[in-house]
């Protein structure tokens, strides 16, 4: 769906104490999930303002957003 969040606290509920956990004590965490939230601002802000951008390059953007999300989940679990 365009324009849909796809925020760390929605996508992994279950993790949403320990999400808060490591984003203040985990200097990795934190910023990955800074760039994750940077991203996924910016390719929803795209979709929902019909901006001119190319299929690839809003595809690479969302193959980010993707290995991000599976970098956090990684920290998550470990």
């Amino acid at each position: 769906m365009l324009g849909e969040s796809h925020h760390l606290l929605q996508e992994f509920p279950e993790h949403a104490e320990k999400i808060v956990e490591l984003r203040v004590n985990n200097d990795v965490f934190h910023h990955l999930m800074d760039e994750y939230d940077w991203l996924d601002t910016h390719i929803r802000n795209l979709e929902e303002m019909h901006s001119p951008v190319s299929d690839f390059h809003l595809e690479e953007m969302k193959k980010r957003r993707v290995l991000l999300k599976d970098k956090l989940y990684f920290l998550l679990k470990n």
